[in-house]
């Protein structure tokens, strides 16, 4: 008879590394997709206030990006 108990899974968790490769795929692939959107939003607001936003166009798409990839991981 042999012991079961002491072998891994098939799906065992990935390992650290791995998900944190993944983390940042997913992270440069949403702020590619947000930079463009946050450039436009950027250029409105400093047309429609003749003034420059506290915050730049990459600083704004690196924000989001902050938001939705923890979003991804955690569903």
């Amino acid at each position: 008879m042999s012991d079961m108990t002491t072998q891994l899974s098939a799906a065992a968790p990935p390992k650290k590394a791995n998900a944190r490769a993944e983390f940042y795929a997913y992270f440069a692939l949403i702020f590619a997709a947000t930079l463009p959107l946050a450039i436009l939003t950027w250029a409105l607001t400093a047309a429609r206030q003749m003034t420059l936003p506290e915050k730049g166009p990459i600083a704004r798409a690196w924000s989001q990006a902050r938001i939705i990839t923890p979003m991804i991981f955690s569903a």
